[in-house]
């Protein structure tokens, strides 16, 4: 592989999505600073690894997604250390890793955690290959599912601080919104195949379900049960 300048590149894209107003927080640029983001893209793509547009995985139909979207979606979730985290669409495990930086350390003794469902078997193992180089196995548990039905499917239990999905859903999930805990958050594209709704959902201590807008966007389509089929 020829020789690039990854840290320097690094410091370059992180540059550029603060001057977009789109990573706002320390947390959120430590987590870019340390992540290497040319360890999570396919093989023959790590020159391109820091432009800000989406990357393909091959010949899987998915991509990582851009670093400013990567940006937007972090801050709206308001990570902190100590969250239980469900991701739905692990892709290469890029955000996985980006998200177990932020939360993997312990509050009140209790390490966060991501739980990631892919549905793609040859990505499942991209991406623990990744999430193992990168140092950050302890803090991930990667699995095979339909993600429109939560993990585990069709659990009703409220279990998760935080919810992301990184695929366009025609509608939000309904066991998605069961999982979620009273004043946990949900960031979810909802909308059609080419421009969808970027909506960040969050449960009030009553249970009451409240959404917001927050961008337009542009993702794969969410594949399963309660998806897109």
């Amino acid at each position: 592989m020829e020789i690039y300048n990854f840290d320097d590149k690094r410091r370059k894209m992180i540059g550029l999505l603060e001057k977009q107003g789109v990573l706002k927080t320390e947390e959120v640029k430590n987590a870019f600073l340390k992540v290497p983001r040319e360890k999570f893209v396919w093989k023959g793509n790590e020159s391109v690894a820091y432009n800000d547009s989406p990357q393909s995985l091959g010949n899987t139909n998915q991509t990582i997604s851009a670093p400013s979207m990567i940006a937007i979606m972090l801050e709206e979730m308001k990570l902190e250390p100590g969250l239980k985290i469900l991701e739905v669409g692990t892709g290469s495990g890029y955000n996985t890793a980006l998200m177990a930086e932020i939360v993997s350390t312990k509050k009140n003794d209790v390490a966060g955690h991501i739980i990631s469902i892919e549905r793609i078997k040859e990505l499942i193992l991209f991406a623990t290959e990744n999430i193992k180089q990168t140092n950050y196995s302890d803090a991930v548990s990667i699995y095979y599912g339909d993600g429109t039905l939560g993990y585990p499917e069709k659990c009703i239990e409220e279990m998760y601080d935080r919810i992301i999905v990184t695929a366009a859903a025609p509608h939000i999930p309904n066991f998605l919104l069961k999982q979620l805990k009273k004043g946990g958050l949900c960031l979810i594209p909802v909308g059609q195949s080419f421009i969808q709704n970027l909506l960040k959902i969050s449960k009030d201590v009553n249970g009451k379900i409240i959404n917001e807008y927050v961008c337009n966007c542009v993702f794969v389509p969410l594949l399963g049960e309660d998806g897109n089929t």
